[in-house]
């Protein structure tokens, strides 16, 4: 929640002390412990900021789904039964609340506006990372929100389609299928963005002419 100042160093989920660490805190969460909501907020928040901000520059919108996503912990956290992983529970509700705000016209109207592409990459080499961020960030953006967050929960944080198909509440054909789809067409965006197809183009132009002559 908002004006919560604890940090702590970003768990692996999959590790089996940190998810007994969860388990226990999210059940004191449940009998109303504020310190043990604050130490389960501290230890999500940077994984789910990086999750989001990944989808959308909006830091606003992260932090509000963040926020909105705690809220729901802090009220819901009884009916945890560790039936899954808490950070699938968590995410799940993280992917509820964020596939609501991508979805809403508002939202998507004051995103970053997808038919203005980001600048040729640099040829500095400090900056060409975050370029190139921009670009997946940018290309990301003009998949359907499905497939948005389905790419993040794979590809950045590590979740499989097995677990993302019980964040997502839906088959792991679904998942896979999703995946599939995004996969193919990032890889026409990409050098799209990157100006590889223009230059494609221009060399094939190039040889048609050379063979005409």
């Amino acid at each position: 929640m908002k004006g919560t100042q604890y940090t702590a160093p970003e768990p692996n989920y999959r590790h089996g002390a940190s998810a007994a660490r969860e388990v226990e805190l999210i059940a004191r969460i449940a009998k109303g412990d504020r310190k043990a909501f604050e130490e389960l907020y501290g230890l999500y928040h940077r994984r789910l900021a990086r999750f989001l901000t990944r989808l959308t520059k909006r830091y606003d919108v992260a932090e509000e789904v963040i926020n909105d996503t705690f809220y729901i912990v802090w009220r819901k956290a009884a009916d945890f039964r560790g039936d899954s992983q808490p950070s699938t529970w968590i995410l799940g509700i993280a992917y509820r609340k964020a596939r609501n705000a991508f979805r809403s016209s508002s939202r998507i109207l004051a995103m970053e506006n997808p038919e203005a592409p980001p600048p040729p990459l640099t040829s500095d080499e400090s900056l060409r990372s975050e370029e190139l961020r921009d670009w997946l960030v940018h290309a990301l953006v003009q998949l359907p929100v499905e497939q948005r967050l389905a790419v993040e929960l794979c590809y950045e944080l590590g979740y499989s389609c097995e677990e993302i198909s019980t964040i997502m509440s839906c088959p792991v054909n679904t998942v896979k299928t999703r995946l599939f789809h995004a996969r193919a067409k990032l890889q026409k965006l990409l050098p799209a963005l990157g100006g590889s197809a223009p230059m494609e183009n221009t060399r094939r132009t190039a040889q048609e002419t050379k063979g005409k002559t």
